[in-house]
């Protein structure tokens, strides 16, 4: 239609009344239309859509019809922007998502080779290790655990952000996870001499969630407890089962709280501390290794629990987390 094209060459709005095709038959999509309105959609300078109207009745196109049609063709200009933004985003978030999985997946092969000859080579297969060489084979062994940590939390950032993160979730007993948890950590925290407490009383009810990522969850809190807490220092690890006073969820939970008396964390830190790659400008926190990304992670992953996180800390008097968990529901 010529007035459609004028309308995307000119991006000025066109109008055609009584419109009637060549061989006499009406060219409106309504079928007793004497008027159309086309209005452009613009983007800057750019033409993206069209508005086309329809009247059964004759319009004067007032300046206040013109001046409705124009707001409203800004804001479809704006929607159709930002659909098309997202929708990038969305593809881009697949994309990257993919190459972590590809990248995490050839590192691992590699990683796991040089972790494993040099478990051999600190035995002493294949002769005898001195001091120095020992010292060598710590440091490698240690930057391997470091780098797999991160690949493992790249891959978990992905997954979430993607949508592609599995949780089986079932009724599991809460002592359960924090032994667990324990078992896991007691060594790092022993080597520390650093004094671990267990409050779980024996009647709780079982709590509903993803017993990996729980495990996950609370093992990063630990561990950030004895990485940023003094030797000698306490950690303690609590649960009860109480009414959720805190958001709109299930209405009883399992609020487990993970308290050490370490470093602590600044009033302006405490802002950023759920932030991807965040580490704060604290050097006794930057001296421990870390990769930011272990407390983005734990808050994501409690909160497709439906749980919830939240912390409380006070700078060189050390920091309490707080996590609540729906309990399961009992027939």
């Amino acid at each position: 239609m010529p007035t459609l094209i004028a309308s995307i060459e000119t991006g000025q709005p066109q109008f055609l009344s009584n419109p009637i095709r060549g061989n006499g038959t009406n060219q409106t999509l309504l079928k007793d239309a004497v008027g159309q309105v086309i209005i452009p959609i613009r983007r800057e300078s750019t033409v993206i859509g069209l508005l086309l109207l329809e009247s059964t009745q004759a319009e004067n196109n007032s300046e206040e019809t013109m001046g409705f049609l124009s707001r409203l063709s800004d804001h479809a200009a704006i929607a159709i922007a930002n659909a098309r933004l997202y929708t990038e985003v969305q593809e881009a978030n697949l994309a990257k998502s993919d190459f972590i999985s590809f990248v995490s997946h050839e590192l691992k092969t590699p990683m796991t080779s040089i972790k494993g000859f040099t478990d051999l080579l600190a035995a002493g297969v294949v002769g005898p290790v001195n001091d120095a060489q020992s010292n060598f084979l710590t440091t490698i062994r240690s930057n391997v655990d470091r780098m797999a940590t991160l690949v493992t939390d790249l891959t978990d950032v992905s997954r979430i952000e993607a949508g592609r993160l599995r949780l089986d979730f079932a009724s599991l007993p809460v002592s359960e996870i924090v032994e667990e948890v324990v078992r896991s950590t007691r060594a790092q925290i022993e080597d520390k001499n650093q004094k671990l407490t267990v409050i779980t009383p024996a009647d709780l009810p079982p709590i509903w969630g993803d017993r990996t990522r729980l495990i996950q969850i609370l093992t990063n809190l630990v561990s950030n407890a004895y990485k940023y807490t003094q030797a000698e220092g306490e950690i303690s690890i609590s649960a009860e089962c109480t009414e959720n006073v805190w958001d709109e969820g299930s209405p009883r939970v399992i609020h487990l709280m993970v308290k050490d008396s370490g470093y602590g964390i600044t009033p302006e830190n405490q802002k950023k501390i759920f932030q991807k790659f965040y580490r704060a400008d604290d050097q006794k926190v930057r001296d421990a290794p870390g990769t930011g990304l272990g407390l983005n992670i734990t808050k994501q992953l409690v909160e497709l629990q439906g749980g919830k996180i939240w912390f409380e800390s006070v700078f060189r008097v050390g920091t309490t987390f707080h996590i609540i968990i729906p309990i399961a529901e009992t027939a």
